[in-house]
């Protein structure tokens, strides 16, 4: 058999891989939803490890559990990279890099040591992705307050916990009030709250200036939810003229372009 023959038969066999993966990783079949519902709670379950590992003694078997959601991770971020269109587009993506990093913490943890609290932002690229919204309740969040008041909330968990992990980790060993992670966590969230009891404080010129940037950025992070939670419901109906797809409940006319909407509603 020729080599022409022998590589003319492995592309027909890699693109019907990639046709399978594309369909299970965005495809609306049943199997889809069920393969994407069962990396959703991996997903949810390694996310929750992710929270409470700094809690956890580093023994052998945290070693093991680590290398072995690493090599899951890996698995899966090489599925979605085949499964893509286009790898230059897909690699692009921000979110992708986040789950480099935290593929890097994982398989390397000792080199990585200082970087283990980026972990957590694998909730931030797991509520972001198209898939996640696709699955849940077959996308019919999507586009929604649901979908804003989700990110907001992830948004606050997820720089709590990775300010926390920064905290700790490059200042706990210069600040004996930060003996423990539960402090340096106590010391993040009373920080951003901007309550401030003065029992645990950053000394030196860069621990003021990271308070302050915890400070601010808590603020901001609330108020957007606060915005998220408190602002009308929206509902997705795309605009003919411009193609704006959020509008009040009741809009007649795009508030960007003036087009005349018809946006289906029950009578009362």
């Amino acid at each position: 058999m020729s080599p022409g023959s022998e590589s003319a038969r492995s592309r027909p066999r890699g693109t019907a891989l990639r046709k399978v993966l594309h369909e299970l990783y965005h495809g609306h079949t049943k199997r889809a939803v069920r393969f994407r519902s069962f990396m959703l709670a991996f997903d949810a379950a390694i996310i929750s490890f992710f929270l409470v590992s700094p809690f956890l003694e580093r023994s052998a078997n945290f070693v093991l559990i680590d290398y072995s959601i690493g090599a899951a991770l890996a698995a899966d971020l090489a599925a979605r990279a085949w499964a893509y269109s286009s790898l230059r587009r897909w690699i692009a993506r921000p979110i992708v890099w986040v789950d480099f990093l935290v593929l890097a913490s994982l398989l390397a943890p000792l080199g990585f040591a200082n970087l283990g609290f980026l972990r957590v932002l694998r909730g931030l690229s797991l509520v972001r992705s198209d898939v996640f919204w696709l699955t849940v309740r077959n996308g019919r969040w999507a586009d929604t307050q649901v979908q804003d008041i989700v990110v907001a909330s992830t948004n606050l968990v997820v720089f709590i916990f990775v300010m926390t992990g920064f905290v700790h980790g490059t200042l706990a060993a210069s600040t004996p009030t930060l003996h423990s992670y539960l402090n340096s966590l106590y010391f993040t969230i009373s920080s951003l709250t901007t309550t401030g009891y003065g029992d645990i404080t950053l000394v030196g010129t860069w621990g003021r200036i990271l308070s302050i940037v915890i400070m601010l950025s808590g603020v901001s992070l609330f108020v957007r939810l606060g915005q998220v939670v408190l602002r009308p419901p929206k509902v997705t109906h795309e605009c003919p003229g411009c193609g704006l797809r959020r509008h009040d409940q009741d809009a007649v006319h795009c508030k960007a372009c003036g087009q005349l909407l018809t946006i289906p509603h029950d009578n009362d």
